[in-house]
């Protein structure tokens, strides 16, 4: 797709794609590219210490708290505040780095830690409880110290999951229901899966309920058990978020976003979003761009 939103891959140079990088450093070297809408193909954890940032996710402010860890999936559009005071570090990864077989994928995309299928992407700590994570993060960065040797991937890729497992325990804890694993999960996750790689081009639910090889019926059971939505909204929602990015993030006209979301007639692609926005195309970009 031919938008304007910067999208940032992980070091092609670095053969272990983990790495916990000092928001400082960040936040100085790469300053212009932060503070403007960014994509990234991989995940980040920030860890946040003694700071009270705004970080933007999509159109969602988030307003940071001192000890906060904030998780963000990859292909996600947002961008730092610009006043850059921000302190602690982020923890960056790839599929590549943790997928190395198919229960790492199904754990990465059931958790819900990156997923938004939970609605708050933080978790907020008191400052003993964040040690445990940060310590975590000093074991990583001092095992990719060392020299490389058939162990390191292992390892570091067991401190990551501990990471992980130790953050998705702490959100359950904090009142976050873990997603329900069976069939309905299954389906809602290939079925997103699916959407992700095809939303420009199917957009009847039908047309992955033939690729899942279950019924219409059975997609929108799945999809009200686990999301509380039928399939049809879930398609709409995933429409109507590339073209409000596309709305804010790029500088093509009303009927070329609508021909690059596979919407042949313009009238009916503003129809469609003011059906599902209250709005049209051209009254949302300029309220966000007013803002």
């Amino acid at each position: 797709m031919a938008d304007e939103i910067k999208k940032l891959k992980f070091k092609r140079s670095t053969e272990l794609q983990v790495e916990v990088v000092p928001l400082y450093t960040l936040t100085t070297v790469n300053k212009d590219h932060l503070v403007t809408p960014h994509r990234t193909n991989f995940y980040h954890v920030f860890l946040f210490e003694n700071c009270q940032p705004t970080h933007y996710v999509d159109f969602t402010p988030i307003k940071i708290e001192p000890y906060t860890l904030l998780f963000i999936d990859k292909d996600r559009v947002h961008q730092f505040d610009k006043l850059l005071n921000y302190q602690g570090q982020v923890l960056i990864f790839t599929d590549d780095f943790f997928c190395t077989t198919e229960n790492d994928t199904k754990f990465l995309r059931s958790s819900i830690l990156f997923n938004d299928l939970a609605d708050k992407p933080t978790i907020n700590l008191n400052k003993n409880d964040f040690e445990k994570y940060t310590n975590i993060c000093q074991s990583i960065k001092e095992e990719l110290s060392l020299p490389a040797d058939n162990s390191k991937h292992i390892l570091l890729k067991n401190l990551l999951h501990n990471f992980l497992i130790l953050s998705d325990r702490e959100k359950r804890k904090q009142g976050f229901t873990e997603l329900k694993k069976g069939a309905d999960l299954d389906y809602t996750l290939l079925f997103r899966d699916l959407l992700e790689s095809n939303y420009l081009k199917l957009k009847g639910v039908n047309d992955y309920a033939k690729l899942i090889c279950i019924s219409e019926k059975r997609l929108g059971q799945a999809t009200a058990k686990v999301l509380g939505k039928s399939p049809k909204e879930i398609i709409n929602d995933r429409i109507l978020l590339e073209t409000k990015r596309l709305l804010v993030h790029s500088n093509l006209s009303i009927k070329e976003i609508g021909q690059e979301l596979g919407f042949e007639d313009p009238a009916y692609f503003v129809r469609y979003f003011k059906k599902n926005t209250d709005t049209t195309p051209v009254e949302f970009r300029e309220t966000y761009l007013k803002k």
